[in-house]
């Protein structure tokens, strides 16, 4: 099976519905940074090592094929913007996780340095590649439907996950004043 089609070696690309955009237009933008996010997120959850944290990253990394599917709809051709993919209540979802996360954390005064731990470190790092998706579909003005909140909400969900895997790890002088 050959999965090279030589289609691409122009700078073009197909979207949803066949419709043919360089390499360089927005939503191709759009869905690189998606890609790349569930791609770091993918390493976290290897960091992460299973259990209830692996499985709220599986379907993280789901709901993004789902977002992806629904910025390639928005680009042009048949079925544009037919695809609501994202919904208010995955932006729900990653709420109550980013509040069962957080429940637990010590007060944070300052800035984060990242790099306490790898699992630390690696959500850290998908926090700013999802940023970068954040700034990619705020790009394509409006044709994202509830996608931008949900990565929005992404951003704080790794901010939480990488928060609490330090706190393990930070020395007590820095856990707070009442160590």
């Amino acid at each position: 099976m050959r999965i090279y089609t030589r289609r691409g070696d122009d700078g073009t690309t197909s979207l949803r519905g066949g419709v043919r955009v360089a390499k360089s237009d927005p939503v191709i933008e759009a869905l690189g940074a998606l890609d790349e996010a569930q791609a770091a997120l993918g390493v976290a959850r290897a960091a992460a090592g299973g259990g209830d944290l692996g499985n709220l990253l599986v379907a993280v990394e789901r709901d993004l094929w789902a977002a992806m599917g629904e910025v390639a709809a928005s680009g042009g051709g048949a079925g544009a913007g037919a695809v609501a993919a994202v919904t208010p209540e995955m932006v729900a979802a990653l709420e109550s996780a980013i509040d069962a996360h957080a429940a637990g954390l010590g007060r944070i005064d300052g800035f984060a340095v990242p790099g306490e731990n790898h699992l630390a470190a690696a959500f850290d790092h998908a926090r700013t590649v999802v940023r970068r998706a954040e700034r990619r579909l705020v790009a394509l003005e409006g044709r994202t439907g509830h996608v931008l909140a949900y990565v929005n909400r992404l951003s704080d969900l790794c901010w939480t996950l990488a928060r609490e895997a330090e706190e393990g790890f930070r020395p007590a002088r820095e856990k707070g004043k009442e160590d």
